[in-house]
């Protein structure tokens, strides 16, 4: 197989986080730079830790990715970003409480220098949080020209050869594709008019796009999942993905399901709920911003048990998700599961699964793999939808012409053989 012509990953790579000072920026930041002192280790993060078999079983080669795929080195990350408050992400990461003050004592003048810009903001899309370090514009095209020259100071301020733009930010409400989402033509005149459709994720992402930067959705916001962005990503030749960091709860649900699936167990019902204490938990807490939660975390069961083509085993299931606001939590983050399934003769049996996680160090590592993966894409040649990224997200997405790929493990063999092709090594189907 023919070795795919990547441009080199020199000089260094800015990383824009929309959302700078929240609890997931601030753990992924201050843990890649922990990192890459060599005082941590980046737990979780396939870039740095996993390894890739290449060629035939007998040929035993397994190096790690990070020594055969032309990614970009953590000493070369420089990062920035936006925020509504304006705290810089030493300040940001004590208030969040999820990495210790001797951990984030390691790194404390590098996170201080990292103070945010302003950021765009809409109360009208995150209901219960108050910013006070946002842009004021007449229009939301004039806020989208405000977050070009950001990313291009950015980007000549730092001597950067490469950026690419990641949302830490809050889940913003459910917002329904419309007629202003469907041309790119339509989204420009709508961010000309102000609508009060277009959210202020989008106007990020369009920036970015503008701007031939990579765009990673890391909340379940419609933003760049629409026909108007994935014909600018084409036209920009730029790479987007997205949508919802695959953590906790979902996670788990890629795997579990799969595996009921793949003996014929039959599933009732599948009752989930979390407990969560930070900003993530209070912003969730309106219906709104939950709404659009639910819509990603409710996609999973049924794209992964088809239950139109297993409708004795899956054709009723009822599944309820709930989020809890509950602040002494904090960031640790608790998912209950209770899973009614059926076997032989339909005899009922239950799983139950009770996962005390952490929800922001689940999340950084993906961050980081995302932001060096998207960094290869856009060095590649790729533009679009990222879809071998699928692994990473809760609600992959995909266009009008396919479905999501949801099972954990499909996930992860496409990721691998995308990476496979990407250097000129055969595919691998695990029949060898």
């Amino acid at each position: 197989m023919e070795k795919m012509q990547v441009k080199d990953a020199q000089g260094k790579l800015g990383v824009l986080v929309i959302g700078v000072g929240g609890a997931v920026a601030t753990t992924f930041i201050a843990g890649t730079m922990i990192a890459r002192k060599g005082l941590g280790i980046p737990v979780g993060s396939i870039t740095q830790l996993a390894t890739i078999r290449l060629g035939k079983r007998e040929e035993n080669r397994f190096p790690k990715i990070k020594d055969v795929i032309p990614l970009a080195d953590l000493n070369d990350i420089v990062f920035g970003g936006w925020d509504i408050f304006e705290e810089d992400a030493y300040a940001a990461a004590r208030h969040a409480e999820v990495l210790t003050v001797e951990d984030l004592d390691k790194v404390k003048e590098e996170l201080q220098a990292i103070k945010p810009m302003k950021a765009v903001f809409d109360q009208n899309f995150v209901k219960r949080l108050h910013g006070t370090w946002v842009k004021e514009a007449p229009t939301k095209w004039d806020l989208m020209e405000a977050v070009r020259k950001d990313i291009r100071d950015f980007k000549a301020n730092n001597h950067l050869d490469r950026v690419v733009c990641i949302w830490c930010g809050s889940t913003e409400v459910f917002t329904k594709i419309g007629d202003v989402h469907q041309t790119l033509p339509a989204l420009q005149k709508a961010m000309k008019e102000n609508s009060n459709e277009i959210a202020p994720s989008m106007i990020y992402a369009y920036a970015a796009l503008a701007e031939g930067i990579p765009y990673i959705n890391g909340a379940p916001n419609l933003t760049v999942d629409m026909p108007a962005i994935w014909d600018f990503s084409a036209q920009q030749q730029t790479p987007i993905c997205g949508k919802d960091f695959k953590t906790g709860q979902t996670m788990l649900k890629t795997v579990i399901s799969p595996m009921l699936k793949t003996r014929m167990l039959g599933l009732n019902g599948w009752f989930s709920t979390n407990i969560l204490g930070n900003r993530d938990g209070e912003v969730l807490d309106d219906p709104g911003s939950f709404k659009t939660k639910e819509e990603s975390k409710l996609s999973v069961i049924d794209n992964i048990l088809q239950p139109d083509l297993y409708p004795q085993l899956y054709g009723n299931v009822y599944h309820k998700v709930r989020i809890n606001y509950y602040p002494p939590r904090k960031d640790n983050k608790e998912g209950w599961d209770n899973i009614d399934i059926f076997g032989w003769l339909g005899y009922p049996m239950q799983l139950k699964v009770d996962f005390l996680c952490r929800d922001s160090i689940l999340a950084a590592p993906l961050c980081l793999d995302l932001v060096l993966f998207t960094d290869l894409a856009k060095r590649a040649g790729f533009s679009g939808i990222q879809s071998w990224l699928s692994f990473y997200f809760k609600s992959p997405m995909h266009d009008n012409e396919h479905i999501a790929e949801h099972d954990l493990f499909i996930q992860y063999v496409k990721l691998k053989n995308t990476l496979r092709q990407i250097i000129g090594e055969e595919t691998i189907d695990f029949i060898d």
